[in-house]
């Protein structure tokens, strides 16, 4: 079983280190680098654990435990690519380049120690193999603790920490997903790092209980896809098809439109008029197009008139609109009375006051449905074009 599943591990992680090479020529970036050398150390890593190549590899050059030597060699690589790639997405570039340095630093000396072990090995008489079986040798003991604590208890605890506590603070879904995610797989790696300790403790007190290859195969494979989705979900994430934000984007279009041809200076990223470039991030573009609507709503807060507030609430009330509704196509009604005179050039007589903006709640969620409701009133309710009549229209003596 555990050929099976190491086998198909390397298979995901040389497309994935393919797919992510791809990526990082097009467009570098020290982040993206840190998950290339990530996952090439992952998917030469974890070939060199297959059982069969494994034992290939040490016949041909007559060292025993040479293939599980590189193989944990692999695995402190991917220790400083996956804590590069969080310092670079948390950290200036400057600050977290000398934060991975020491990383680099303290994984290249655990691992001259456990080189240093493994040479002695070499030299017994009885050879032994670096694995839990053999616990009773003390040299092999001090090289299995120095892999474990090094190797996955100080990074990996670190991982799962920092991801999961940067996806909290993240603005954008697919790298908060992702995030996740690889907190999750960081977690089944620390699992697999508690398994070795547990036989370990086991062998040590002279029990010899099985199944710890084929657990940790499993704990090793479930970890290895987890962080595999997680650290390319930012990458592929985003085209993926959602339906329902795409259908929020669309449904901002006439408001957004209306402000950003008012306010030209708004807007920020003019690419994201094309459907195609839009589309292929719409995370980052729907973020955009929140963020132009309300830059646009506080912009124009002095040509929203008091008046008008009052006279979109007695047309909602007429047409019996409640709640939320209410409010959003009184909102509705007031910026397209703003931009009207925003164009004339007008200020208000009596400016709406500042402390009556809505404030949505459920954090991002509500406020895209809040602004999807602002937008969709002033599209097409016939209160907004009520009230933009009734208060517009000249009065005569």
């Amino acid at each position: 079983m555990d050929t099976v599943l190491y086998a198909a591990c390397a298979a995901t992680g040389w497309l994935t280190f393919g797919y992510i090479l791809r990526l990082q020529r097009r467009r570098p970036s020290p982040a993206r680098r840190a998950v290339t050398v990530t996952f090439g150390a992952f998917a030469a890593g974890i070939t060199l654990a297959i059982p069969p190549l494994a034992a290939a590899v040490d016949g041909l050059t007559g060292m025993p435990n040479l293939a599980k030597v590189f193989s944990h060699g692999c695995v402190m690589a991917i220790v400083v690519g996956s804590e590069s790639w969080l310092l670079f997405l948390a950290l200036p570039p400057e600050q977290a380049a000398r934060r991975t340095l020491r990383w680099m630093l303290v994984t290249a000396g655990a691992y001259l120690a456990m080189l240093g072990l493994f040479g002695y090995t070499l030299v017994r008489e009885s050879p032994v193999r670096l694995t839990v079986e053999y616990a009773d040798d003390p040299i092999v003991t001090a090289y299995l603790l120095i892999f474990l604590v090094v190797g996955f208890f100080a990074s990996f605890i670190d991982i799962a920490r920092l991801c999961w506590q940067y996806a909290r603070a993240c603005g954008r879904t697919w790298l908060r997903r992702g995030l996740r995610t690889t907190a999750v797989g960081a977690v089944f790696a620390l699992l697999y790092a508690l398994n070795k300790i547990i036989y370990l403790l086991a062998y040590w007190s002279g029990s010899q209980p099985d199944g710890e290859r084929q657990i940790a195969a499993v704990l090793v494979t479930l970890s290895a896809l987890l962080m595999s989705i997680g650290l390319t979900m930012p990458a592929w994430g985003p085209r993926l098809p959602r339906w329902s934000d795409l259908r929020s984007y669309r449904r901002l279009a006439p408001l957004w439109h209306d402000l950003v041809t008012e306010l030209p200076h708004l807007e920020l990223d003019p690419t994201l008029r094309r459907a195609r470039t839009a589309i292929r991030d719409l995370d980052y573009a729907l973020i955009r197009r929140l963020a132009e609507i309300r830059d646009a709503r506080l912009a124009l807060r002095p040509f929203m008139g008091a008046r008008v507030t009052a006279v979109a609430e007695h047309h909602a009330d007429l047409a019996g609109l409640t709640g939320e509704a209410r409010q959003a196509t009184v909102e509705a009604a007031q910026l397209a009375y703003a931009i009207h005179m925003h164009r004339a050039g007008n200020v208000a007589d009596n400016p709406q006051p500042a402390d009556t903006l809505h404030l949505p709640g459920d954090g991002y969620g509500g406020e895209v449905a809040w602004l999807v409701a602002v937008a969709g009133a002033y599209a097409d309710s016939e209160v907004v074009a009520r009230t933009l009549t009734s208060v517009t229209a000249p009065t005569h003596p």
